[in-house]
Order: structure tokens, then sequence, then C-alpha cells
């Protein structure tokens, strides 16, 4: 997909010199899961942590991007492709600037997560399955969407009439009904120092 007439444009810094002046290995983590299942709040967690260490890092969070560069989306599932397919390409633009960055979307068809797999390369993309059952995702519900969704007052709800693709191999399976917040986000950064995304 590319507009008409144009030519990309080849830039004298790269990827690889960006990455190297920043002493880590650029990648994204796409958190994946239910409407309440803590993406967000983990996703934070991670990337205080990290930026604590010194690592550079960016969140993309779907509430925070669908108050602007997604503003104009609904939740049909055409419009849910579409946001992700946004979300994919600023994240490939982020690599490239060398930075660890983190998605926090339900993302809920595999298709989709696929697609931003496909956009970058090999070890680049680290599929975060934030595992947690939808009748914990219930209880918490914070911010009453499941309340409203089992009213009839939110169409093509996740989880409740909308589907959502479970991760068959996600590169981290998380469970927050076993783990805290802090022994969340320390088991994903461990994953990044053990493959060699930090240094």
């Amino acid at each position: 997909m590319k507009t008409e007439n144009t030519v990309w444009h080849q830039q004298q810094v790269v990827k690889c010199q960006r990455a190297a002046q920043k002493k880590q290995r650029p990648c994204l983590l796409w958190y994946t899961g239910l409407s309440g299942s803590g993406k967000s709040t983990i996703a934070n967690a991670v990337d205080a942590l990290l930026f604590e260490r010194g690592h550079h890092t960016y969140l993309l969070d779907g509430d925070n991007v669908r108050h602007g560069l997604n503003g104009d989306l609904g939740f049909s599932d055409t419009d849910r492709v579409e946001n992700i397919r946004r979300i994919s390409e600023v994240s490939k633009l982020f690599i490239d600037a060398g930075l660890i960055v983190s998605t926090a979307f339900i993302s809920p068809f595999k298709a989709d997560r696929a697609q931003a797999r496909e956009l970058l390369a090999a070890g680049e993309f680290i599929e975060v399955f934030i595992d947690t059952p939808i009748d914990i995702c219930e209880q918490r519900d914070p911010k009453g969407l499941y309340k409203k969704a089992r009213a009839g007052e939110i169409k093509d709800f996740t989880g409740i009439d909308s589907a959502y693709d479970i991760p068959q191999a996600p590169e981290l399976h998380v469970k927050t009904s076993e783990l805290d917040i802090t022994q969340c986000a320390e088991q994903i950064v461990s994953y990044l120092a053990d493959h060699g995304y930090l240094s």
C-alpha cells in the first residue's frame, strides 16, 4: 500500500547505527489481551523499568492513540483492522529509530498481529499475550465497559459479541491471575535481557 508518484528516500543514518548509539537492540513488544487484562498497566511497568535502567523506549497505548492518530476510527471489525494497520506502521518507524517500543492494544485478530510481525525484521516482533480469564477482566472492569457491553450499550465488544483470536505461540505468555504487576514486568524485562535486546 503506497501513494502513487512517490519514491523511497534513502536516509544517511540507518537503524543499526541508531541502535548502536543507544546500546540496545530495537524491538516491538506487542501486548495483546482482552479489555481489562492488564495490558496497559503491565506495559507501563515494563516501560518504567527499562527507562530506569537507561534504555530508550516508547509506549503506544490503544486509548491514547485513539485520541489523535486513530481518533476517526470506531470499533467495527473494519475499523479495528485499520487501527492495527496504522499502529503497526508507526511502530515500524519507532523501531527504525532504534527504540524498544511497546504497544498495548486488544488487537483481537490473529491476521492483524501476523501482518504487524511481517512488517519487521526477524526477531523484532515480540508478541506478549496478557492472558487473563474474561471473568477476572469483568470483575476488574476498570472503565465500566463490560457492564455497558452486557447491557447492550456497547456493540462489537471483544470477548462479548466480537471475537478474540487467542495467540497460539506468543514469545511471552503472561498470566496476570498468577503474578502481580511487578512480577509480570520482571518476566518481560528478563526475556529482553536473556535474548540480547538489552546491553
